[in-house]
């Protein structure tokens, strides 16, 4: 297989040419086309390569690189964010599943999201990035998504239509308010850390809820939540008194 086409743009030369070498010395599965420090110029070398992916700070002077995608239109190619970004925005990013390496780049951090985007290329750049700039808008949707990898691709659902997610292993099954599941390819624990900001709490090691969606609890030695669909699900006692302290305030 021949290696990816890839382009970098990032405004800081350090940050640049740290991450051109070790992209070179350790992804043999990439290959370099060109890089870049200028987002208008990294238009024209898109258009002109048109690469597999690009490796792109998103906080660049003139046109930020969320401009920068919007003048380009057409986004047939992947995305690997290279971010400074605080905690809050690292989230939206991973909400969104995109992929991104926080400078300085760790080398087994570039080569894991390499093999990541070697192993399952998707074709949904332009929904993901919806789902980013909404996530990190200042003002929030009550139509707020997360993409979440099926064994067919990518879903977009919105956040507010989830009810619960229960833990199978290592996948996580979601249960929604019109009466569907899904079965994603994704660790309740990854759930529980994205989905936090949005009420959502785990109330059992292998159950994590809509706190929005509570019809009820039963009380007991954890006591018991009904949903609003009226699944029933345990609360474990270690976790109770954190929970109805959140129910209650």
């Amino acid at each position: 297989m021949e290696p990816l086409k890839a382009i970098l743009v990032d405004d800081e030369l350090s940050s640049l040419q740290n991450l051109e070498q070790k992209v070179t010395e350790f992804c043999p599965d990439i290959s370099i086309v060109a890089t870049t420090r200028k987002p208008e110029e990294a238009i024209l070398l898109i258009r002109q390569h048109r690469p597999d992916v690009i490796f792109l700070d998103i906080e660049m002077p003139r046109m930020n690189g969320f401009r920068m995608l919007d003048e380009l239109g057409e986004l047939d190619f992947e995305i690997i964010f290279t971010t400074a970004y605080n905690h809050y925005a690292v989230d939206a990013i991973r909400i969104s599943a995109f992929d991104y390496l926080m400078k300085p780049v760790a080398i087994k951090d570039l080569q894991g999201a390499v093999e990541r985007l070697t192993r399952q290329r998707q074709v949904q750049t332009k929904d993901k990035l919806d789902v980013l700039k909404q996530s990190l808008s200042p003002i929030k949707s009550q139509e707020e998504k997360i993409a979440v990898p099926t064994t067919e691709g990518l879903e977009f659902i919105p956040i507010r239509d989830i009810l619960h997610i229960e833990s199978s292993s290592n996948y996580s099954r979601l249960f929604f308010l019109e009466g569907k599941s899904i079965l994603v390819t994704r660790l309740l624990k990854e759930f529980e850390d994205l989905l936090l900001p949005y009420h959502f709490f785990r109330v059992h090691n292998s159950h994590l809820i809509n706190l929005k969606h509570i019809k009820r609890y039963i009380r007991g030695e954890g006591g018991q939540v009904v949903m609003q669909n009226g699944d029933v699900i345990d609360v474990s006692r270690r976790k109770k008194e954190e929970f109805l302290r959140l129910i209650v305030s």
